[in-house]
């Protein structure tokens, strides 16, 4: 029988479709939002194509003098950034093939966003993309598990209390995890390649795969899995 499949990453912002491939491919997503904030990064913002080209979609969040602050506290700095967000995609994709079938769901995922805290409205919009692409993983916290450890260590330590067998990271963190501990925790290790996208049909050329997921959504609709890895 195939053991349980953990993968641990920080929350983001209406992500690219490998983040999703990623949930996707495990039995449990921890979001990790007990680490250290970092700007410009993909925690508060993504981009999305627009007709001048590509157009990053911001949250303005309150992080000046709070570099040591962990995701989990930073907080939104402007309430009337999801209107602005939600007329940048309907001016942008109104041409979508597929905008129709979504644009009530998202206009009401957006107008209805009043959380204070960003890691609570990147949850907010990661289950909701789950529930369209119908992928069931079960999304966590990573304070849900009480692991006094860092790095590598606490990686591990997640996997033993989720009780996981395997271990899937993104193939940037080889750089930086230890691969003897979860080998002596008894945990595989594994990366997911993300090489092998193909291409589908998106408005504005040229062809960009790393832009939001709302992106592939809007323009192949019910088809969007075929466009992804792990389905």
């Amino acid at each position: 029988m195939a053991g349980k499949r953990l993968a641990i990453v920080q929350s983001s912002y209406i992500p690219w479709k490998g983040y999703f491939d990623l949930i996707n491919s495990v039995d449990e997503f921890v979001l990790f939002d007990d680490v250290q904030y970092t700007r410009r990064d993909w925690r508060n913002r993504n981009r999305i194509k627009t007709s001048g080209g590509l157009a990053w979609l911001s949250i303005p969040v309150n992080s000046k003098g709070r570099f040591d602050s962990p995701i989990r506290d930073i907080c939104v700095d402007d309430a009337e950034w999801a209107s602005r967000h939600w007329r940048m995609i309907q001016t942008n994709y109104a041409r979508a093939a597929h905008f129709r079938d979504y644009s009530a769901l998202l206009e009401h995922l957006y107008r209805g966003c009043d959380e204070p805290r960003l890691s609570d409205i990147n949850r907010r919009f990661l289950s909701t993309v789950c529930e369209i692409l119908g992928i069931r993983t079960k999304l966590t916290w990573s304070w849900d598990y009480q692991i006094r450890a860092e790095k590598t260590e606490r990686l591990v330590g997640i996997c033993l209390q989720a009780e996981a067998d395997v271990y899937v990271s993104g193939p940037s963190a080889a750089s930086y995890l230890d691969p003897q501990q979860f080998q002596d925790a008894g945990i595989d290790l594994v990366y997911f390649d993300y090489t092998g996208y193909p291409e589908y049909r998106q408005l504005f050329p040229p062809f960009e795969h790393r832009v939001s997921v709302l992106d592939l959504i809007l323009n192949e609709g019910p088809d969007a899995r075929r466009y992804m890895l792990s389905f």
